[in-house]
């Protein structure tokens, strides 16, 4: 098929660790009207890679819900947790290549260093765009014996990519095409904000950025239409991209439904769960409404 003439493919990716909300009604629904309007595609996928958190009753609910919107997918689900050996054929080839570390400071101790750093020498330690101090990479400088050794050991760890050696591998500038204030704006990617970001852990072959990655080229998505928390996630993924040979698709970051508070809506309380309001006698049209769609 001449790729020029192949269906536009958008994704809605949901984690199945919570109650559907408005939030993610909003991105489903966009997902599907944007694919509908350009005769596309519209996909759905399970990123339950957190198999603590995710589970298969909040799964069941999530899918349910989905159904009851009128947002059925053209294809079944594609569920992370099946695909993990994808993600490991993509570490090894960074293992491979020299981009990626063994990692043993934890999140606590990386933010003591950092406040330790910010004590000691009156000046903040770099953050991220999420605000968690970035990886001091100390570990980056471990002698190979002694990295064995501190697995050997069972010492839980990450796999971190050496941002450094992994910017050197591109060449010039990364972007994107940016289309969520209604024009196709390219958008330089900056990686770099990220520090070492982590790829996988010790007993998981993968983290959020790796497996987006990986499976948005697997599933030939040629449109990501998410929440504008995750734009400054897309430099990581474009990254990525370029060091796999993998296509960048088109980026859409819409704007966040928000509580009363004005604060992002959360999985784990039941404001705004479709399932709620449609438990309230609201149908789907009001739900579209809601959140500022036409019905």
């Amino acid at each position: 098929m001449n790729p020029l003439s192949a269906p536009r493919i958008f994704r809605f990716a949901p984690s199945p660790n919570g109650l559907l909300h408005l939030g993610h009604a909003y991105s489903a629904f966009l997902n599907h009207d944007l694919a509908r309007a350009v005769g596309g595609r519209f996909l759905v996928r399970l990123e339950d890679i957190d198999r603590a958190r995710c589970t298969p009753a909040l799964e069941a609910r999530l899918l349910a819900d989905l159904e009851w919107l009128g947002l059925s997918p053209d294809a079944p689900p594609r569920r992370q947790s099946a695909h993990f050996a994808d993600y490991d054929a993509a570490l090894s080839g960074f293992r491979e290549a020299g981009l990626v570390y063994p990692a043993f400071m934890t999140r606590g101790e990386v933010k003591a260093f950092a406040a330790l750093h910010e004590e000691r020498e009156g000046a903040p330690w770099p953050r991220d765009p999420d605000g968690a101090p970035l990886y001091p990479g100390l570990d980056r400088y471990l002698s190979p014996a002694e990295r064995r050794a501190r697995i050997a050991d069972s010492q839980p760890f990450a796999w971190r990519l050496d941002m450094a050696a992994a910017l050197a591998r591109i060449e010039g500038p990364l972007s994107f095409t940016e289309t969520g204030n209604g024009a196709e704006d390219e958008v330089l990617a900056e990686p770099a904000l990220w520090g070492d970001v982590v790829l996988a852990r010790k007993d998981l072959p993968t983290s959020y950025h790796l497996s987006v990655t990986v499976d948005d080229a697997l599933q030939g998505v040629s449109d990501v239409v998410r929440g504008c928390d995750l734009l400054p996630s897309t430099s990581v993924h474009r990254l990525l991209q370029a060091l796999l040979g993998l296509p960048a698709p088109r980026y859409h970051h819409h704007e966040l439904i928000l509580d009363e508070d004005g604060r992002k809506l959360s999985k784990s309380g039941n404001a705004g769960a479709v399932r709620a309001l449609g438990e309230a006698g609201l149908t789907p049209a009001d739900i579209r409404r809601m959140v500022g769609l036409s019905a």
